[in-house]
């Protein structure tokens, strides 16, 4: 009995002792609970806890529950929150050097993204991001983006005349839409269902998937599938933090942010297609083949020679060396 008793209370002190070190990290995003973001933070906390033995845990706080973009990225910086991911022009402040991946008509297809993310490139940009107080995880993504707006089916840069875009903030897409004859304007991804609704913006742009699981179709008459642009996710944590927790829980938050990606990744190229579909059902308008070389022909140059005269052409040239047409 004493022996029993005393396997007993060995058994209870490890419990305690387990239950006293799990810590659980909060992290925020911008993605509907819908969205494929938010599925891939799913899987992300599943295989953290799995890792771990429960003894890391992450809470999920979707939709901007703890501020939009912008904010919950400095909220990270800052350790109010742990974890965020977002797209790639909010580190424009404080990491320009990323914003190479916004460029557009950069990347030929998602595989060429993925080799340039993955690999050196991705392993340099991703540096620069740890060196602003965050600890970068992986690479998710936005995607591809298409135009929408509620004046007109775009077909050529000329339909795009004064129309007013919400843009990311990133210095290459507003460059760029400013030299197709849009009006862009920036602002938060959780303000945009309502200034469409409200018509403070005629239209915006976004990955196909983005565009439906957030309900713009909704508010939106025409789709133009200009695909002009990809953008990174980065998905981040505070340095401070990650630094403080042993390394095999490091390890678990490295691995497990891989593969979301690769489950984000691939549920993004499943729901393109169907959600296309539903949104033709729902009404809207879709152009499938706009002149995309005459858009490309505009501002794929300019762009880069923008990019290139502030950071040289490095990356560029390693981009281009990835590209399926260079192999």
């Amino acid at each position: 009995m004493k022996m029993r008793t005393m396997a007993l209370g060995a058994t209870l002190a490890a419990a305690l002792a387990t239950g006293a070190s799990a810590e659980t990290l909060r992290f925020g995003h911008y993605a509907n609970t819908s969205d494929t973001p938010h599925k891939a933070a799913e899987m992300f906390a599943w295989i953290v806890d799995n890792m771990t033995g429960g003894d890391l845990t992450v809470e999920i706080y979707p939709a901007g529950e703890l501020g939009n973009s912008a904010n919950s990225l400095q909220g990270a910086r800052l350790g109010t929150i742990d974890i965020t991911v977002t797209g790639n022009p909010y580190f424009t402040s404080f990491a320009p050097q990323v914003n190479v991946l916004d460029l557009p008509f950069l990347f030929e297809s998602p595989e060429h993204a993925y080799r340039v993310l993955d690999g050196e490139v991705g392993e340099e940009l991703m540096t620069s991001i740890n060196e602003v107080g965050l600890q970068g995880l992986a690479f998710w993504e936005i995607g591809f983006r298409n135009l929408t707006n509620n004046e007109r089916p775009i077909n050529t840069p000329a339909d795009l005349e004064g129309l007013k875009l919400r843009t990311t903030p990133n210095p290459a897409h507003i460059e760029a839409f400013t030299i197709l004859g849009a009006n862009p304007a920036p602002m938060p991804f959780a303000e945009l269902y309502s200034a469409l609704q409200t018509g403070t913006v005629d239209g915006q742009e976004n990955p196909t998937t983005h565009i439906y699981h957030s309900n713009f179709h909704e508010v939106q008459k025409y789709l133009s599938i200009t695909e002009h642009a990809y953008t990174a996710a980065p998905l981040v944590m505070n340095q401070a933090k990650f630094d403080g927790l042993p390394e095999d829980q490091q390890e678990a938050l490295k691995v497990a942010g891989k593969i979301a990606a690769a489950y984000e990744r691939e549920l993004n190229r499943v729901l393109e297609t169907s959600s296309l579909e539903a949104m033709k059902a729902a009404g809207v308008e879709i152009v499938m083949e706009p002149d995309v070389a005459a858009f490309r022909e505009l501002v794929a140059e300019k762009t880069r020679a923008m990019y290139a005269e502030k950071f040289g052409d490095d990356l560029l040239v390693k981009i281009d060396a990835l590209a399926p047409s260079a192999q």
